[in-house]
């Protein structure tokens, strides 16, 4: 009994540690959901903030789907001239956007780089009533 204890634990650990490293945004990893890209278009226009340095991120998320997305998360991420990621940061949208329309977002407080990107992280299909 205690040796399945053992064994169930260390398997149960070994799983948190491989799906943890598996969802960690990176310069090549920006969706949890690879049809996001095909069911949302997102604009993105870098705004400086008062101290200059620093930039928002400003734009639409415009669902081109049939049906409203809710909890949906954003990933902004700052890249030098290579392409190097330099920060990033998962920011929720406020509301859910119904279907074919948009919601305006804000990211504030990213830092100054040569380009940004925004892609949706994480959504869900909301059924209608």
């Amino acid at each position: 009994m205690r040796t399945r204890l053992v064994l169930g634990i260390a398997v149960g650990m070994l799983f948190v540690r491989c799906s943890s490293a598996d969802t960690t945004p990176s310069a090549t990893l920006t969706t949890l959901q690879p049809d996001s890209e095909r069911w949302f278009r997102v604009s993105v226009e870098s705004v400086p903030e008062r101290d200059g340095t620093r930039v928002r991120l400003q734009g639409y998320v415009t669902n081109l789907y049939g049906e409203p997305a809710g909890r949906v998360q954003l990933l902004a991420q700052a890249l030098d001239g290579a392409g190097n990621l330099v920060d990033q940061k998962i920011a929720w949208l406020p509301y859910p956007v119904p279907a074919f329309d948009r919601v305006y977002y804000d990211i504030p407080n990213m830092p100054t780089a040569d380009r940004y990107r925004v892609t949706i992280w994480y959504y869900e299909r909301r059924k209608f009533g």
